[in-house]
């Protein structure tokens, strides 16, 4: 049946028995796909229904849909005309694992990251409104996301226009993680008011009773506010009718027909309505309901166990990071670690096992996270802040304004850094460097190994300002020279000796400097490879060191712009030292989605092709515009 759905409208003539059936062969191909490209399947398993019952309520893409992150769109692409090609899910060249409007008209809206979609729904109404055209605009929102504070921003405003849209609140009690916080516990409470929406059903249908029906029906809708008192407290759907929202729900979230009954109703209101929809993460596949979080986002894994394929061979540094922290605070109970909905992707999970009141989870609110710290801090606590280094962006101005101003010892632990992989372009952790190496006062840290980030947290304890310490998810080991001294900012270390080139290499590029030196060496060029694991502050005495007569290269897994060696650059113009010959990393543009080798090798950042560029560059060569 799945093979025949070249469009929503082919969905139009199903029965709902056949709908089912074809529910259960798109979690086929889900479980299928996922287990082996990896990807976010608990999420997906848990909106089949509810996305069958969208697109066959509304027209897309007339009518438009946008996902809030948008790791939930799989289904949509499935029943969009994009079967035939699901099997390329997340790898070069084949379909992304979020909205794209360049893959598909049934895409109006690119996400990625959490709590966008209400305002983008509310910019699109609006387009809409001003242009004088009709179609209806549905933003689907899981419950997690109403953690982060610009969904609350887009509420207000829209109830506050009387906007027509419509929000979906997919409620699976769940973001990534539990969900935590105050609102969690008020949709709990709006779950249990179920019992009173079915009761409303049950009296509505007297109507249809002859003679008796309407007149029976009247008596009890007018003492209505009574019945309900004894199921729900009154206040329970205030929150978003006080917003200016009409609400609808609890909604069965596997019920097709119950959806549509709700979906149907809400297009032809006014202005902005939220419908309560109760799903269940991983709904279909019992690996993936037992452990939803594990299933959010997973590697490519065995169908039949639930256990991934290839198992990693060493902790990962998140892991590595929290063990770390988790010793410090043996001994230093100033320590706090502080995650945004990401206790397990940042390993923090770890430290909780040991330290469980030393965790804080704020949801997804990295904004609040920062400025959260920043009170911690000036309160006399030594914060931690792990977050992803895409996410990071989100905390910019809290980061300047409410950490670094004041000078406050908050560190920012950047997990994900670099070029992130299949998540593509929202997922890359390309431009930290640029935001943080401008800011006063500020450390800026990128280890090279395992052994160094546990260096570096260690030095950090006894820094009295505020510090970033930014790696990847995983790196290939490098040798580096044994030594008891301890780490030191503003120190880089010397790896390979050479007299005719430099190699400066930031974090997850000294181990591609150290093979490209390999090459260089083959074809008679001796390589010099320095660790600058501390990008700010730089180690001045070793740039003043420098030879005039040597080529220097500079070498980062980030933007161009803003980054390491445009920083090193400026500094040695400025003093009059050897400015580097060159500056590898990311041009101007964004970097798709893909395998992290693949996509290290188009951003031409691999040994060989790095090796390659400085032996033309050296021997006068024009080396490709490069």
């Amino acid at each position: 049946m799945l093979e025949k759905i070249k469009s929503p409208r082919d969905l139009d003539g199903m029965s709902y028995e056949q709908l089912e059936q074809l529910a259960g062969e798109i979690r086929k191909s889900l479980i299928s796909t996922v287990s082996s490209n990896g990807g976010h399947l608990a999420s997906n398993l848990g909106v089949v229904e509810l996305t069958l019952a969208l697109h066959r309520v509304f027209h897309m893409p007339e009518d438009k849909v946008v996902f809030d992150v948008g790791h939930q769109s799989y289904i949509h692409k499935i029943i969009t005309g994009r079967y035939d090609r699901f099997s390329t899910l997340r790898s070069y060249g084949g379909l992304s694992g979020f909205p794209k409007r360049c893959e598909s008209p049934y895409d109006c809206f690119e996400t990625g990251h959490a709590s966008t979609a209400i305002s983008a729904a509310l910019g699109m109404a609006r387009a809409r409104d001003y242009q004088n055209e009709h179609y209806d605009v549905i933003a689907v929102v899981g419950d997690g996301a109403l953690t982060g504070g610009m969904c609350y921003e887009a509420l207000n405003d829209a109830g506050n226009s009387k906007t027509n849209m419509i929000v979906v609140l997919n409620d699976n009690e769940m973001s990534i993680a539990p969900n935590v916080g105050a609102l969690s516990q008020y949709l709990t409470r709006l779950r249990i008011s179920a019992g009173w929406q079915s009761a409303k059903q049950h009296v509505r249908h007297l109507n249809q009773i002859p003679v008796i029906g309407k007149p029976l029906y009247r008596v009890i809708h007018g003492i209505k506010k009574v019945l309900r008192s004894l199921v729900v407290r009154d206040n329970e759907t205030g929150f978003f009718e006080a917003l200016g929202f009409e609400y609808y729900g609890p909604i069965n979230g596997h019920d097709i027909e119950e959806m549509e009954k709700a979906f149907r109703q809400a297009r032809y209101r006014k202005g902005p309505c939220v419908i309560q929809v109760l799903t269940k993460k991983g709904y279909g596949y019992d690996k993936a309901e037992e452990r939803p979080e594990a299933f959010h986002g997973t590697p490519p894994f065995y169908v039949e166990t639930g256990y991934r394929i290839d198992k990693p061979q060493s902790p990962s540094w998140g892991h590595i990071m929290a063990d770390t922290l988790a010793d410090l605070s043996e001994n230093d109970k100033r320590i706090v670690a502080i995650t945004a909905a990401m206790k397990l992707g940042t390993g923090l999970d770890h430290f909780a096992e040991r330290f469980p009141d030393r965790l804080i989870d704020v949801g997804i609110a990295e904004e609040h996270a920062a400025t959260m710290a920043a009170g911690l801090a000036a309160g006399g606590m030594r914060p931690y802040v792990a977050v992803y280094a895409s996410f990071f962006q989100r905390c910019y101005d809290q980061m300047i304004h409410d950490v670094c101003m004041q000078n406050l010892p908050v560190v920012f632990l950047l997990d994900r850094s670099g070029i992130g992989g299949e998540d593509g372009q929202t997922h890359h952790g390309l431009f930290d460097f640029s935001m943080t190496i401008p800011v006063p006062g500020m450390t800026v840290l990128a280890p090279s190994s395992s052994q160094e980030l546990i260096s570096m947290l260690r030095w950090s304890i006894g820094q009295n300002g505020p510090c970033v310490i930014r790696y990847p998810k995983s790196i290939k080991p490098v040798q580096q020279q044994k030594t008891d001294r301890p780490f030191e900012a503003g120190k880089w270390l010397e790896l390979k000796a050479g007299m005719d080139v430099i190699l400066l290499a930031v974090g997850s590029m000294v181990p591609k400097a150290m093979d490209t030196a390999c090459i260089l060496e083959q074809h008679g060029i001796s390589t010099c490879v320095m660790n600058c694991s501390t990008v700010k502050p730089l180690d001045e005495e070793y740039l003043a060191s420098m030879p005039q007569n040597v080529q220097v290269y500079t070498m980062e897994e980030h933007m161009l712009a803003g980054g390491f060696g445009e920083y090193v650059s400026r500094y040695c113009l400025d003093m009059g030292y050897n400015v580097p010959a060159f500056c590898y990393a990311v041009r101007d543009c964004y970097i798709q989605h893909g395998d992290h080798e693949r996509l290290i090798r188009d951003a031409k950042l691999d040994a060989e092709s790095l090796a390659e560029d400085i032996y033309r560059k050296m021997k006068g060569e024009n080396a490709g515009g490069r």
